[in-house]
């Protein structure tokens, strides 16, 4: 199976990647993660798009699955084999990512940063999903588990 896991930084995707896997066999990939397939950027996403179309037409849920994390709302047009994939679209309020992200910056958010976590906020405000969640309203366990179920859908 393919998994897009997107939205804005600190929304959770990562965080529900890593416990997600603990249920069932995925390999996670962030972001460039897939620059490391090839010696360019072009072969390298050529490679990886051929794997993200063989996981996105394997609907076995005990199979090695791929979750793709993206950040970036222009990563998405990317993928030819999305209709075929789990898209799950992760979302928090704007104080919750602020918040998750001065942690990440041992406390402090500078302005510049504080804006393009609002910025994100609104492009991926009209991103649509096969299933959205909010991670500023469910604990961790709730998400995984929410996500668990809806694939299991797929696997009927």
């Amino acid at each position: 199976m393919l998994y897009v896991f997107m939205g804005p930084s600190c929304s959770g995707k990562s965080s529900v990647a890593r416990e997600l896997k603990n249920l069932i066999n995925i390999q996670i990939y962030t972001g460039k993660d897939y620059l490391r397939m090839a010696k360019n950027e072009h072969d390298a996403w050529k490679v990886f798009n051929e794997e993200l179309k063989k996981a996105s037409n394997n609907k076995e849920l005990n199979s090695q699955s791929i979750v793709y994390v993206i950040s970036e709302k222009n990563d998405v047009s990317k993928i030819e084999c999305l209709d075929n994939a789990v898209t799950i679209k992760f979302t928090a309020n704007s104080e919750v990512i602020k918040s998750r992200f001065a942690q990440r910056m041992k406390g402090s958010l500078p302005k510049p940063v504080e804006k393009m976590l609002e910025q994100q906020l609104l492009d991926w405000k009209n991103v649509n999903a096969k299933l959205h969640v909010d991670t500023s309203t469910e604990t961790l366990a709730e998400v995984v588990k929410k996500v668990y179920d809806f694939t299991l859908k797929f696997c009927e």
